[in-house]
């Protein structure tokens, strides 16, 4: 596991420094009034392609004749979830280049990516801790498959609203993938845990870059690559291991889907659509109304030094559910109040700073 970790790490950080050299003038096309930019300068944003080549090279490698790596994952299953999981992937790239693909089309990738997957890798989602429920979808297996599919295609999305500072959804994504790592190890299946260690070593070598001092962003494409890979793993995870609760990726990822689920009822409310890009967002409030201004020489390191001091609020935040997860895995009511726990403290602390109610502890 540690060397395919490194194999990862490797791969990808030598591609995202190519890109990082490589690919300045496509970040020009990012506008200066982006609600969504807290950065100056222009900052390529394939990040995400090197994070793919790197996971990509290390699953086909996990396959190596002989099973050197002894996690029983042959190179065609590798090769089948990486022809699934490109053309979303691709998608997300070709917008960060050219920032002309619409929402519609990516969303369209996405779950396109999603129903492949389902299907190539019998896919479904046949337990969600209600008894009545859970025998509905195993009388239509169909209904699971595409409740699969639409937690496949939208977690994507769900990293890509939480991918606003040096280091914050890249982090949250290394935190994750390890918590799936180890549940995996747990119940023995290596497969399963080589597939997201492979991609804990892909993303530390874009972090490795982009935080902190953000020379590279990991894009639209970076976030299709966290959501797909890490959706299909707790899928896969939860279908192949009973003693897993179904609500353990729920609690796992609440951050993510809470963040995205709560910006559609707030973007409905103000009578917008849930597609408009706006400055509202948990991470965003945080950078500037808790996150004191830095001084520095000039206003471009005065915004990193802000930038990079945000991420470490939500790295902290994401943790509260990440480790619950992980200890009441099997328990599913925990689970659930967990869950509950999340999202009144995530509303609760979103009201206070709307309101100007911070606590002077949370204020360094």
């Amino acid at each position: 596991m540690i060397a395919l970790i490194v194999i990862s790490f490797l791969v990808a950080a030598i591609a995202v420094l190519a890109f990082m050299r490589r690919g300045r003038r496509h970040a020009r096309r990012y506008g200066h009034d982006m609600p969504q930019r807290f950065h100056k300068g222009h900052v390529p944003r394939l990040g995400g392609a090197g994070i793919f080549i790197g996971t990509g090279f290390a699953w086909l490698a996990a396959g190596w004749p002989g099973d050197p790596f002894n996690v029983y994952w042959p190179v065609a299953g590798s090769g089948i979830v990486l022809l699934c999981i490109a053309p979303a992937v691709l998608g997300g790239i070709a917008e960060d280049v050219t920032q002309k693909v619409p929402v519609r089309v990516r969303l369209a990738l996405t779950m396109g990516s999603a129903l492949l997957l389902c299907w190539m890798l019998d896919l479904g989602v046949s337990r969600t801790g209600f008894s009545t429920l859970d025998g509905w979808m195993r009388a239509v297996p169909y209904a699971g498959m595409l409740l699969a599919a639409l937690a496949i295609g939208g977690l994507p999305h769900a990293f890509n609203i939480i991918d606003g500072y040096n280091g914050l959804a890249g982090t949250v994504a290394v935190l994750v993938c390890l918590a799936i790592s180890h549940v995996a190890l747990q119940v023995g299946d290596r497969q399963l845990a080589a597939m997201v260690i492979c991609m804990v070593g892909a993303t530390v070598g874009f972090l490795m870059w982009n935080y902190p001092r953000g020379k590279i962003f990991a894009g639209d494409g970076g976030a299709y690559v966290w959501g797909i890979v890490i959706a299909v793993a707790c899928v896969t995870l939860v279908k192949r291991h009973p003693t897993v609760s179904p609500w353990f990726p729920m609690l796992l990822l609440i951050y993510p889907v809470w963040e995205t689920m709560f910006s559609i009822y707030r973007k409905l409310a103000r009578g917008q659509s849930p597609g408009t890009a706006d400055a509202l967002h948990f991470h965003q409030l945080i950078f500037r109304r808790i996150v004191r201004v830095a001084f520095a020489d000039d206003e471009a390191r005065q915004l990193l030094a802000r930038n990079n001091r945000t991420s470490p609020y939500l790295w902290m935040f994401a943790a509260l559910s990440v480790v619950p997860a992980v200890l009441f895995r099997t328990n599913t009511l925990a689970l659930m109040l967990f869950c509950l726990l999340f999202v009144a403290t995530y509303v609760a602390a979103y009201l206070m700073i709307v309101r100007f109610k911070v606590p002077r502890w949370l204020r360094p």
